[in-house]
């Protein structure tokens, strides 16, 4: 801060001579920077700033400074430094959500017979519904435990089924894999690749697999980096939205947590994975560039 803005901050508390003197300045140039007004640069902040704002409220104050920085180059066409987007975030004190450390649901089943590891931590596969990824967590409410099974796109990081129920059957990893079937319609031979939970482990959730043509894969127990899409997905969700609030009912948290998947993460939240577009966004961009790909080969 200049000598003259801190001047024009205190001369309510404080006389402008008595600052003037302690400053070293004169208060004819005081009065004269006064004038002036605000300079060009400082007129640009604050109207870069008034963008920055808008874009944080729109992302329901989860976005930081690369986020910001993205929307601001690919939706508003301005040009500005991610260094100069997060100093005028800061004073403002505007601020991204920051995660916290998950606890896994993982119980596998010892008597169950685990699926290979197909994927190898190679999580995108080059195109969509090639390689999905499932697991379940969990959300507290008043109410006790709502669980969330999600099944993720490897290549695009959008979430192509899930399910919310009151238990962690089998069941519930099964309405979420029939949802990403029923929208998706994937070619035989696809991966769906999980943990080696006793949901997954399941001979029905098994054979339902075998029975779409799709291929079972598992990563190995207590490894959280063999399924770090659905890790970093439910990380998201439980900084962004899980825990930005207290939840009375399961009725509740399932209406939010649908319009988060629904309308938020998977057509509007910025992922850096994908060079800050959304899912929806990647997906499409992906299916434009096929013709001209296969034109060229």
């Amino acid at each position: 801060m200049s000598r003259y803005r801190f001047i024009a901050a205190e001369k309510a508390t404080y006389p402008v001579s008595l600052l003037c003197r302690v400053l070293d300045v004169s208060r004819a140039s005081f009065y004269a920077w006064l004038q002036r007004g605000p300079s060009a640069r400082a007129q640009a902040d604050q109207q870069l700033l008034q963008q920055i704002s808008k874009i944080h409220r729109a992302s329901r104050g989860t976005y930081g400074a690369p986020r910001v920085h993205a929307e601001l180059r690919d939706d508003y066409g301005v040009r500005a430094g991610r260094k100069r987007v997060a100093r005028l975030m800061q004073a403002a004190g505007l601020v991204g959500c920051h995660r916290r450390r998950r606890r896994g649901l993982t119980r596998p089943d010892p008597a169950a017979t685990p699926a290979p590891d197909l994927v190898g931590r190679l999580f995108d596969p080059g195109a969509p519904d090639r390689t999905w990824f499932t697991d379940i967590s969990y959300i507290p409410t008043e109410q006790g435990w709502l669980y969330l099974a999600a099944v993720l796109d490897g290549c695009s990081r959008k979430v192509v089924g899930w399910a919310m129920a009151d238990h962690l059957r089998a069941e519930l990893a099964l309405d979420a894999l029939q949802m990403a079937r029923q929208r998706r319609q994937p070619a035989r031979g696809l991966i769906c690749h999980s943990d080696r939970g006793s949901q997954y482990t399941a001979g029905v959730y098994a054979r339902a697999l075998e029975t779409a043509g799709l291929r079972q894969s598992m990563g190995r127990v207590a490894t959280c980096f063999d399924n770090a899409a659905c890790e970093s997905f439910f990380a998201t969700l439980k900084t962004e939205l899980v825990h930005t609030r207290a939840w009375p009912t399961r009725q509740a948290a399932r209406t939010s947590i649908y319009e988060y998947i629904e309308v938020f993460y998977n057509r509007r939240r910025r992922h850096s994975a994908l060079n800050y577009l959304s899912p929806t966004d990647y997906e499409r961009r992906h299916h434009q560039q096929q013709p001209a790909t296969l034109v060229a080969a």
